[in-house]
């Protein structure tokens, strides 16, 4: 299977697409700067002649930051939509974000996550026949290659990670309530599916039709896998057998009825989850046993942003573990939290407006200083510049465009 890159191109929204040019990469030139002229002394008799003590240089100029890749995640079957994978850069200091064209061949790649040795990107296909893509990353200007795309055996997969150690690749269908399991080959292509399996129960959560996976996440341990289901309350814990890839549940989380849990991100010390519930506009702390794979779900907390349901959709956490941002879409806004007591509590701090419309999905850059926040429904991509003390938000700028853009993956 083969794909081509497309030119960047205008948003068939009518939106304008703003270009961000970056600083130039390269070496700084180091100027040399001469010993100042000594004024001439006569020499007492039969001593020595003094030697000018020579200056040292001043120092280079720092060198600028070289741009790093950004992929976005696109629908592409609406109105207005992508492409494919939309390709851009950033600077890691200033937040700019340049376009430099289109991944085509890539249907509907609503999520987009990264191998973690760094050399392949994949991409959820949320159709109704779901697909997982697999895309072999080019060196610094090369060309991309798509490795292919196997079936999820479900409908409209809406999230997939990578397990830790680089051979399995988990995936979410939503329409379907199911969690799949692929083998990753040594060429980073992913085979057939190891296993399948489909939320039959608990109930379906009130107002809701069946079961609805939303997320599958590997622990930081690495010791389990868990699947939050948006349809049933539900949070599954399961033990993924890393030599055949199969799933064996050892545990089941229910938050209180009708809550419709959708992103569970951990606290970096491993003890800790913090759960965004969509339907019932609240977040949760919960509590990780390592050993057991058990999730104690707490009592849901205020998102910040007011009565009703502002349809909150991820959370991140700081590196080092002190601040959490919750993506609010029908608030269009961002949540600061401080995380306290190791993780065990979050404290709403403020909510800033996100800078577009319905952010459907939040990280952080590798470096930790910047946030990008892809708006569904503004076709836009803003970026926060974190200040690392404070947590606070600042924007870096005026948003990137690309056309319904629901993901935004900064390497």
């Amino acid at each position: 299977m083969s794909g081509g890159t497309e030119p960047a191109r205008g948003a068939r929204t009518g939106w304008s697409r703003h270009r961000f040019v970056g600083p130039a990469t390269g070496t700084a030139a180091t100027a040399s700067v001469p010993a100042k002229a000594m004024a001439a002394v006569p020499a007492e008799p039969g001593a020595a002649p003094e030697s000018p003590e020579p200056e040292s240089p001043e120092p280079a100029a720092p060198r600028p930051a070289a741009p790093r890749p950004l992929f976005l995640g696109t629908y592409t079957s609406v109105e207005d939509g992508g492409t494919g994978i939309g390709l851009a850069t950033y600077d890691p200091v200033s937040g700019r974000v340049t376009g430099t064209g289109t991944l085509t061949g890539v249907g509907d790649p609503s999520y987009l996550a990264a191998h973690p040795d760094g050399r392949t990107l994949y991409a959820a296909n949320e159709r109704q026949d779901g697909g997982v893509t697999a895309i072999r990353l080019g060196d610094e200007g090369g060309r991309h290659q798509l490795l292919g795309t196997r079936s999820t055996g479900g409908a409209g997969p809406c999230h997939l990670s990578v397990h830790p150690g680089g051979r399995w690749l988990l995936s979410a269908n939503y329409g379907s309530g199911s969690v799949a399991v692929h083998p990753i080959d040594a060429s980073g292509a992913p085979g057939e599916r190891t296993d399948l399996v489909t939320h039959s129960s608990p109930a379906r959560g009130p107002g809701q039709q069946g079961p609805h996976a939303h997320q599958f996440v590997t622990s930081p341990d690495g010791g389990h896998v868990l699947a939050v289901d948006l349809g049933t309350d539900t949070v599954h814990t399961y033990r993924l057998d890393v030599s055949r890839g199969t799933l064996t549940e050892v545990s089941r989380a229910q938050t209180r009825p009708g809550a419709g849990p959708r992103h569970l991100t951990f606290h970096p010390g491993g003890r800790y989850a913090y759960l965004a519930n969509e339907v019932d506009n609240t977040v949760a702390v919960c509590a990780y046993s390592p050993a057991t794979g058990r999730l104690a779900i707490g009592e849901a907390q205020s998102t910040g942003t007011g009565t009703g349901t502002s349809y909150p959709a991820q959370l991140v956490v700081t590196g080092d573990g002190r601040f959490a941002y919750l993506a609010n879409r029908g608030h269009n806004s961002l949540t600061r939290y401080a995380v306290e007591a190791d993780g065990a509590r979050l404290r709403l701090l403020d909510t800033v407006p996100v800078g577009g419309d319905f952010p459907r999905h939040i990280t952080l850059a590798p470096c930790g200083t910047l946030l990008f926040a892809a708006n569904q429904r503004s076709s836009t991509v803003s970026v926060f510049r974190v200040d690392r003390a404070s947590g606070e938000l600042r924007l870096t700028g005026e948003p990137f465009a690309s056309p319904v853009v629901v993901c935004a993956l900064p390497l």
